[in-house]
């Protein structure tokens, strides 16, 4: 019971009840599915919506049904009604964070940029913060702030029409996604434009990486480059043993949107046995059951990598530019991809190669690229 998470519940009512309406195809927003997504995570003990509930009359019966305390903020008519709940809101999660010290966990329904300070604050409290929200109607800028962030319209029971439904967008670090809405206060992310990034140039600068290392730009991450990578990064970091548990929380810490059921998979054991059946992770039993220990391959992969990676440069006749060579190891092995190895990029590949004595490597002024020999 101590190690069981205690969640309280905000909901800024009405930016998910016109969020769902107005991205979600007219649907009326349902608590049902978020409670359902928080009942895996742990025991909900407050729950709140904050609301002039003159508006959403019909919304009341539904949500007592569900044992949400509603928080009247009646409006003045005329009058703005930006930030008179968003207040309310925002004094009541900090005061019960300093009251309540046995609730562990913030739960903040909103896609609201203006609760990021809330958010930034209740994490320096040593809370974990959760955030909900419809995807076409919350901030950029919300996302990132929160310990893990959940998708109204992504979870189990949400019937979003199909012309609503974002294609998929594997994140990575940051959200590559249209620009957020507010539905209320076109606050920091409304409005706002997802700058295009820049191709990366032809030549390979010293303190930078190939541009083929790009693999579709900020598009798609694929599952298996993902968990390879971050599993790398704590194997380095950590001198002991990295369970399931672990890699799972440092995955949402480093993108709070990720959830193994955007890539098909009903449970993140799930996406383990499948990486482990294609050798891209190694499984051994943990210290509970049901989280086992994982980590990348043993050399063998490796080693197999650095062999073709001798066997194409050999087979240039000559110095092998460092552009154009990842191509020429695809022809080769089209599945070829030096980060489900752990490697970040293709030059830090090269590097690793370079290491182990496979190839030489050399910066070429007149080329404008590294040049490897054998």
């Amino acid at each position: 019971m101590d190690s069981e998470e205690r969640m309280a519940v905000f909901l800024d009512y009405e930016n998910l009840a016109l969020g769902a309406r107005d991205h979600l195809g007219g649907m009326t927003f349902d608590f049902g599915p978020i409670a359902d997504a928080l009942a895996v995570r742990g025991r909900v003990v407050v729950r709140r919506a904050y609301a002039d509930w003159s508006y959403f009359d019909e919304d009341r019966r539904a949500l007592t049904r569900h044992q949400v305390e509603l928080i009247e903020m009646p409006q003045r008519m005329g009058a703005s009604r930006k930030n008179a709940a968003d207040i309310k809101m925002v004094v009541d999660a900090i005061e019960m964070a300093f009251e309540r010290d046995y609730i562990t966990t913030f739960v903040m329904c909103t896609g609201d940029s203006d609760f990021s300070p809330l958010v930034h604050k209740l994490r320096e409290l040593n809370r974990r913060v959760i955030g909900v929200g419809v995807e076409l109607s919350t901030s950029r800028l919300l996302p990132p702030a929160c310990d893990e962030f959940l998708f109204y319209d992504r979870l189990e029971g949400v019937e979003a029409p199909d012309e609503t439904e974002p294609t998929d967008r594997r994140r990575r670090g940051r959200r590559s996604t249209a620009p957020a809405q507010e539905p209320r206060h076109g606050g920091a992310g409304a409005g706002s434009s997802t700058p295009t990034p820049a191709p990366a140039p032809a030549g390979e600068a010293p303190s930078t990486t190939s541009a083929e290392d790009d693999e579709g730009g900020e598009d798609a991450e694929p599952l298996e480059v993902l968990v390879a990578q971050t599993l790398a990064g704590l194997q380095t970091s950590s001198s002991g043993a990295i369970t399931a548990s672990v890699l799972k929380r440092t995955l949402l810490r480093k993108d709070p949107t990720f959830s193994e059921s955007d890539h098909g998979f009903r449970s993140f054991s799930e996406v383990l046995r499948h990486l482990a059946e294609r050798g891209i992770v190694e499984l051994a039993a943990g210290p509970a059951a049901g989280d086992p220990e994982v980590s990348l391959p043993e050399q063998g992969e490796t080693e197999d990598a650095f062999a073709l990676l001798r066997t194409v440069v050999a087979g240039t006749g000559g110095p092998a530019p460092l552009s154009g060579l990842k191509n020429q190891l695809r022809k080769q092995r089209p599945d070829f991809s030096e980060k489900t190895l752990g490697y970040r990029s293709f030059l830090q590949f090269i590097k690793g190669a370079v290491a182990a004595g496979v190839v030489a490597l050399r910066w070429d002024e007149d080329a404008e690229d590294y040049l490897l020999t054998v």
